[in-house]
């Protein structure tokens, strides 16, 4: 059941993301590979600067906040070197 959660969060994270950085989607693969990376970057990043995110109660919506920052982070950078070739 995990893993189901995992792809749900990063199907969701990723288009999110792509939402908020102002693109035009990605498609379903496009988002959830984009959410899933996302999700490894924030909680890696997360880890690294010791930030512990509690919005909520619910271990759901942490999840997703760290999974959409680090899809945002993904994109942002992605962008830039889109833009540089």
């Amino acid at each position: 059941m995990s893993f189901l959660w995992f792809i749900i969060i990063g199907a969701v994270a990723g288009w999110l993301a792509s939402l908020l950085m102002k693109g035009s989607g990605l498609g379903f693969v496009g988002n959830l590979l984009t959410g899933i990376c996302g999700g490894i970057l924030g909680g890696w990043l997360a880890g690294e600067l010791k930030i512990n995110v509690h919005l909520s109660d619910n271990e759901l919506v942490n999840k997703l906040t760290i999974a959409v920052a680090g899809s945002i982070i993904l994109l942002f950078f992605l962008n830039m070197w889109k833009k540089k070739r």
